[in-house]
């Protein structure tokens, strides 16, 4: 087991490499990487007691930049003030990460050699953004070529012709094993379905309206054990799973691979086939973390699992995506924590771009507001208890693919392999500002502002130090000053439209 390092950046010495811009006439820059260079944040740790370090990314150009200050005994009284508490602790944190689709691994496998590494440290290595978790699609999903499952085989339900497929062999398995060979914490791994094989399917297709079929249940648990086994085979350390991604989608016309399951329906296959198998496997150790879905179904979907006890002891936490967070209140979230405090909950998938009509919308190169919107969803996410943030594809093309249902995504990082090179979005730094300093076992610990513009959370890092995350959304820029109760203060100036990182 690798030991954890207790302060930051203790690993290795490794020196930051600048930003090389490029414009795309959006109100940002993306960062370019080619196979001779590629920027990183390097190793950045805690500074000496009496000093505080800040990070500053910005939609001026400022990707990490590095800023050393002394603590000061005096208040600035004329700043925004940044309250925290290091008293007031809450919940753990898991970690950060994003998912090992087909059509990140398809672009990543188009690079060369070098670039593949570039692109494999940027997000894993101690040097780049230090992501921690990993979402793997069981079998195809959206972000695929083709639709497809691990048992094609119509009426194969032993499962006699289950088997893994060029997309795990070149997209997804080598890809993650050396992503852990890259990173300073185990990675945390686990599975989300999208869709059964078809004909276990109501509608005898992988989207659309359709569930499973009563008769092939246990059918389907067996094959959710036969992923974790061939995955663990092949060197790939499981951590969780999700019983299904969006299952509410499958009981409409869902445009992309799905399972439809009511609330209901999911209670009873988990209690009665998915829970109990994996316990037989000896896989009781996964976290099962139920729902996958967005906000406003919360409450609904979870309250009828955790109200049986026979289904209840086989869930561990919940999974939330982001699609729905602009129309419902994050309070949700505190209500789904008080109605299991033992249980965690974690948002498994965040993605720009799928609410616009047109490829050509899709991928905005060098938005700096894409980029704000995610610093406030994780903010708000982990101010309410979630456990961390996993985004969606880590890479796609310049189109926003490949996607077998012509829904065209954006992503924090985007390959053009014609090119040999790719784009660092504002997104890849954003999310970077919690990753790479929210490490695993940090403790979030309450915080406020004093003004509207400004978002903050704050966290005890193992080491005992603190991390405070701040997003100006401002077009100005702000004296800030950091009050903790102690005697001293920090006092400094954030950038207009800004994401700044404070270690003391």
């Amino acid at each position: 087991m690798k030991t954890l390092p207790v302060v930051l950046g203790l690993l290795c010495c490794v020196a930051a490499q600048v930003c090389s811009p490029r414009s795309f006439g959006y109100d940002s820059v993306v960062c370019v990487c080619n196979a001779t260079y590629c920027d990183q944040p390097g190793i950045i740790n805690f500074p000496e007691e009496g000093s505080f370090t800040v990070v500053t990314s910005s939609r001026d150009g400022l990707r990490f930049n590095v800023e050393t200050f002394p603590v000061s005994s005096e208040d600035d009284l004329d700043a925004e003030e940044i309250t925290v508490n290091r008293e007031d602790v809450y919940h753990t944190i898991l970690g950060f990460g994003g998912a090992f689709t087909d059509s990140t691994g398809l672009n990543v496998v188009a690079l060369s050699s070098q670039l593949q590494e570039h692109f494999l440290r940027s997000y894993f290595a101690p040097e780049g953004i230090g992501y921690t978790i990993g979402r793997i699609p069981i079998a195809g999903c959206d972000c695929s070529t083709r639709t497809y499952s691990y048992d094609d085989v119509e009426g194969d339900d032993d499962l006699v012709h289950w088997n893994l497929t060029e997309e795990d062999h070149k997209y997804k398995i080598p890809l993650i094993l050396r992503a852990k060979e890259m990173s300073a914490y185990p990675l945390k791994m686990f599975g989300s379905p999208w869709s059964s094989p078809a004909w276990m399917k109501t509608n005898g297709m992988f989207n659309g309206s359709g569930t499973l079929i009563y008769e092939y249940w246990q059918a389907w648990a067996n094959y959710i054990v036969k992923f974790v086994d061939a995955y663990e085979a092949a060197g790939v350390k499981m951590w969780g799973l999700t019983p299904q991604n969006e299952p509410l989608g499958g009981l409409t016309d869902w445009k992309i691979n799905a399972i439809g399951w009511s609330a209901e329906s999911m209670r009873d296959w988990l209690r009665d086939n998915l829970g109990p198998t994996l316990e037989a496997a000896g896989y009781r150790r996964l976290k099962m973390m139920v729902h996958d879905f967005n906000r406003d179904s919360l409450i609904s979907y979870i309250e009828p699992m955790l109200a049986d006890p026979e289904c209840a002891k086989y869930i561990d936490g919940t999974a939330v995506h982001w699609y729905s967070d602009n129309i419902i209140s994050p309070e949700i979230l505190d209500k789904i924590h008080a109605l299991s405090p033992e249980r965690f909950i974690l948002y498994t998938e965040a993605c720009q771009g799928w609410d616009v009509e047109g490829s050509e919308l899709s991928v905005n190169l060098g938005s700096w507001l894409r980029a704000e919107q995610y610093v406030h969803s994780m903010l708000d996410a982990v101010n309410h208890y979630s456990t961390g943030w996993v985004d969606w594809n880590m890479a796609l093309d310049t189109l926003g693919g490949p996607n077998w249902a012509n829904i065209f995504l954006d992503a924090p990082v985007i390959i053009d392999a014609e090119a040999k090179e790719f784009y660092k979005q504002p997104m890849f730094y954003a999310i970077g500002h919690l990753s790479k300093f929210v490490v695993p076992g940090a403790k979030r610990i309450s915080s406020s502002t004093s003004s509207n513009w400004l978002e903050a959370a704050a966290f005890i890092d193992p080491s005992g130090r603190t991390v405070v995350v701040v997003l100006n959304k401002d077009d100005d820029e702000e004296q800030l000053t950091v009050t903790d109760g102690s005697s001293y203060f920090l006092n400094f100036k954030i950038p207009p439209k800004a994401i700044q990182t404070i270690l003391y």
